[in-house]
This record gives C-alpha cells, structure tokens and sequence, in this order.
C-alpha cells in the first residue's frame, strides 16, 4: 500500500474570492464540489495526475493569526520573467511580505488573505515543474518528516539533510514536496495543509492503521461531519486521507 500527495486544502474567508486569485495566479482552472468550496487544477487535467499538485480551497470564519506552516513556492524561467510574475500578482491583490527572509533572490509575498508564498528566481530543478515548483513545509526535523513521508507516501526522496528534505512524485514529474528547518513553533490548527490519497483498490481502514504505525497521530476534534480521515505527522501537522481513487 502506498499513498500519494494529490493536493493542498487552504482555508479561507472568502473561498471564491481566493480561488479566483490563485486560479488567474497559476492560470488553472475554477471549479466547486458544493457550497464553501473552490476546486482548483490546471485546465484539462484528470484528477489525480503527479503532473500537479491541485488546491482546495474551503471557506472557514477565523482570521488568519499567525505565518502557515505550509506554503507554495513559484516557478520563474528568468530574471524578467520572476519580475513580471511579481508584478502580475500585485495587480491580482497579492502584497510583499516580511518573514524574516532578509535579503534573497527570491520575493516573499502574501495572498488576498495574508497567506505566504514564494515567487523564486529561476532554478533548473523546476524548469519541468508547471507554475508551481515546491509545497512547502516548515518543520523542526527534515530528515524526521523525510523518514516518516518517505515511507507514508511512493514519492521518491532526493536529498534529506539537517536543514531541509525534498520529495518527488514517483513518476518525477510535477512540484516537488520539501520539508524546511524554521525555528518557528506550530501554533493551532494549520490553514494549509496536505491532502493524500491511496490508489484504487487500497484499503483505506488499512492505509490509516499503516500510517499511525509510521508515527501518525489521531487530532482531537469533532468528526462527526466528515467522511475523510483526519491524521497529524510527527510534528503535530493535520493532513487528511482521502478516499482511494
């Protein structure tokens, strides 16, 4: 059995609003399960494919408080290129944002709803990524997560070092999942977070008894209106495990 990153679940206030900015943002294409939810995925993909990574996008009422644990990084093809994307972006309604970053060759910015993400500087690894190169996700143990991803999921590890770790689809195609060392602690719920899902056929009472196994964990919330599993990594992170498709 093996699970695989199918998308990335984003909270927020105005669910069609922020869809309609990261949909003009990555060029993708807009859609909705129901009431309160955006869908988000290239134009003319069929779910799920490793090319992408899709989005979710779900409306809830609390304010953003604090800096996300997970975030998206960029893909640029040139210096003109990260400028006009930057440019562009501000147009939509995102604004520069300060993280601590210091002076990078890559520009911080924040979404409509204060969300973080990354616009790089051109880098051959994600020359073939599509606009997204990498999610993002901030930890105080790479090489830890990259064990416990590593075994939860069939992407293949790449590099696992003390400051960071990064995943690829088995396939090798599509945005790369990298683990970042940050000094910042987790506070509350994430309002971003990962989404996989088992192949066709799997076992999904299975699946999550394998990954508790790997050292998932069990949050404590109110269930009772949901049909998906809800697990925590070794870092106390939610992700949620779909249904086999």
């Amino acid at each position: 059995m093996a699970t695989r990153l199918v998308q990335i679940n984003m909270k927020a206030r105005d669910d069609s609003a922020l869809g309609r900015f990261w949909a003009q943002a990555l060029g993708w294409g807009v859609d909705s399960e129901g009431p309160g939810v955006t869908n988000l995925e290239p134009v003319g993909f069929a779910y799920p494919d490793p090319v992408a990574v899709c989005i979710d996008i779900v409306a809830r009422p609390e304010l953003k408080t604090v800096k996300n644990r997970v975030h998206l990084d960029l893909a640029t093809t040139s210096a003109a290129h990260q400028a006009e994307l930057v440019a562009r972006l501000k147009d939509l309604g995102a604004t520069p944002a300060d993280v601590g970053q210091g002076d990078v060759p890559w520009t911080v910015m924040a979404d409509p709803e204060g969300n973080e993400f990354c616009v790089l500087e051109p880098r051959p690894i994600y020359q073939d990524t599509g606009p997204v190169a990498a999610v993002v996700v901030d930890c105080a143990d790479p090489r830890g997560m990259a064990r416990f991803w590593d075994e939860a999921m069939d992407w293949t590890l790449h590099e696992a070092a003390d400051d960071h770790a990064t995943m690829r689809s088995a396939q090798g195609v599509g945005p790369y999942l990298e683990f970042v060392r940050t000094p910042d602690p987790r506070s509350g719920w994430n309002r971003v977070h990962l989404d996989i899902c088992p192949y066709p056929g799997d076992d999904l009472a299975a699946e999550g008894a394998r990954l508790r196994a790997l050292g998932a964990t069990d949050p404590v919330f109110d269930r009772s209106a949901i049909s998906w599993t809800v697990l925590a990594d070794p870092e106390g992170n939610e992700f949620c495990l779909l249904s086999p498709r």
